[in-house]
């Protein structure tokens, strides 16, 4: 399996100092507001790695994180909580608003057809150890504290603090340019590990600590802390979107290797890009911030939105839009019907030797598109092609259910989602025998790229009342309305 790592900023491949066991960790939704759709393609390319990476026979210890409290409504260290910011927003607690949003996550998690983790820790479940983290990185001299703000970590102790981010000159980095000031910072880059309630302020997520009686751990902190928890001082993978790569994930990196002397935090950290909406970022002020409901209630089935997230390269940045969505929608139906037709064919027959290499080649083809940094554009037009393909229906059917361990599209469920949802164009089990073979026959003379031949078969299947129209997804016939 191959990767691009973030830190070397190449393709590496996946080499675990334990053979076959991976650590995974991924930063996990800040439960103060609904999923958008944003988060789902993060958490459903998360959930794509992690079937790999499992499919290739790694045993993946999977920890993705619930941050409900800490977070503030910046990068830097100053403005609300955004949870304060939530419960006033919806006017609730702040423990009811991270319940009902936390569920909501899950929710839309499961329709996205996504596995959930085998830990998620609640930060709120691990202030005792986030708390130690603090006080042993204070043992060691690298931190300070900033009286009625909070304890800051003195970046200026590392000499490769930004690394991840390769921020160069750290001297030439401007206050208040990427991160906001803060009075009684050292340094621009310092950020804080722990934060002090202010005089006049009422908070609802307080605890003691060594430093002051109503405090609270920061955002970057929490991770680290569950993470080695977890996994381990050092493990294997950790991802998060490309906005983590400027501070969070650096800030990470530096409390972690100070307070394990220097040991390298993670080994391969893997970053996803933007989902634009109609061109523009997401964003409520905009009226184009969408959840899995929104999807559901314009009629489009969740999996179909899984399926066009498959379509473009986690590196990427993807362009949303309905459109877009309506018309993977109905590939999605179009492709669960075929498979279902390809169920129900019955009967093995023994396959020529250059069939059975086709479904090898098939096979180690998909599988090799997905181990090659995850390049599921590539691996989605495999599927495709064996849709296409002249082997028999029973073999693409086994093939396919294989590919959809990894895919995660909710084949083995087709004829429920099918029954549910409806159908969307003309079924091979609708078709007399006659057409049957005539389709078969076309496509096995495009296969061979018997044009000629391809077309005077169109002819026949015009003579039967039936038009051919060719799609990525594969031959679609429409029925004449004059037959």
């Amino acid at each position: 399996m191959k990767l691009f790592n973030t830190m070397s900023r190449q393709i590496e491949e996946v080499q675990p100092p334990a053979p076959a066991k991976l650590g995974l960790y991924s930063c996990g939704p800040t439960v103060y507001d609904y999923a958008h759709l944003g988060h789902l393609r993060k958490f459903t390319m998360d959930d794509l790695l992690v079937r790999t990476l499992r499919h290739q026979g790694y045993q993946v210890h999977f920890v993705q994180n619930i941050t409900d409290v800490g977070h503030l409504a910046s990068d830097a260290d100053t403005g609300e909580d955004k949870m304060e910011k939530g419960a006033q927003k919806y006017q609730t607690t702040v423990w009811e608003l991270a319940k009902k949003f936390e569920e909501h996550f899950w929710y839309s998690m499961q329709l996205m057809g996504n596995l959930k983790p085998d830990v998620s820790p609640r930060a709120t479940e691990h202030i005792e150890e986030q708390l130690k983290l603090v006080q042993e990185l204070e043992a060691k001299g690298f931190t300070y504290v900033i009286e009625n703000d909070g304890v800051y970590f003195d970046t200026s102790r590392l000499e490769d603090y930004g690394q991840l981010a390769r921020r160069g000159d750290l001297a030439q980095l401007q206050e208040g340019a990427r991160v906001e000031p803060v009075a009684g910072k050292k340094h621009p880059t310092d950020f804080a590990l722990w934060k002090f309630e202010r005089p006049g302020e009422s908070r609802a997520m307080v605890w003691p600590s060594p430093w002051h009686e109503r405090s609270f751990p920061g955002w970057h902190v929490e991770c680290s802390a569950m993470s080695m928890k977890y996994l381990g001082e050092q493990f294997d993978i950790h991802t998060g979107g490309i906005d983590h790569i400027s501070v969070h994930h650096p800030n990470e990196i530096a409390q972690s290797e100070a307070a394990t002397g220097k040991k390298p935090f993670v080994r391969y950290w893997v970053h996803h890009n933007f989902l634009m909406v109609e061109g523009e970022k997401m964003s409520k002020s905009k009226n184009n911030f969408f959840t899995i409901d929104d999807v559901m209630e314009r009629g489009f089935h969740p999996l179909a939105l899984r399926l066009l997230f498959l379509t473009a390269h986690y590196r990427s940045e993807m362009n949303f839009t309905w459109e877009n969505l309506a018309g993977v929608h109905k590939s999605y139906l179009r492709l669960l019907e075929t498979l279902s037709q390809f169920k129900r064919e019955s009967g093995r027959t023994v396959l020529s030797e250059d069939k059975l290499e086709k479904i090898d080649r098939y096979r180690q083809q998909f599988f090799a598109e997905l181990a090659n940094d995850l390049n599921s554009p590539a691996a989605v037009a495999v599927m495709w092609e064996v849709v296409k393909s002249n082997i028999p229906g029973v073999d693409k059917h086994e093939l396919l259910m294989d590919f959809d361990q990894v895919l995660g599209l909710g084949f083995s469920q087709a004829d429920q989602i099918l029954a549910k949802w409806g159908g969307t164009a003309v079924t091979a089990v609708e078709l007399p025998t006659e057409v049957k073979q005539l389709v078969a026959d076309r496509e096995s003379a495009r296969q061979e790229q018997n044009w000629e031949l391809a077309d005077q078969i169109r002819q026949q299947l015009l003579g039967h009342g039936f038009e051919v129209k060719d799609t990525p997804q594969g031959a679609e016939l429409i029925k004449k309305s004059n037959f």
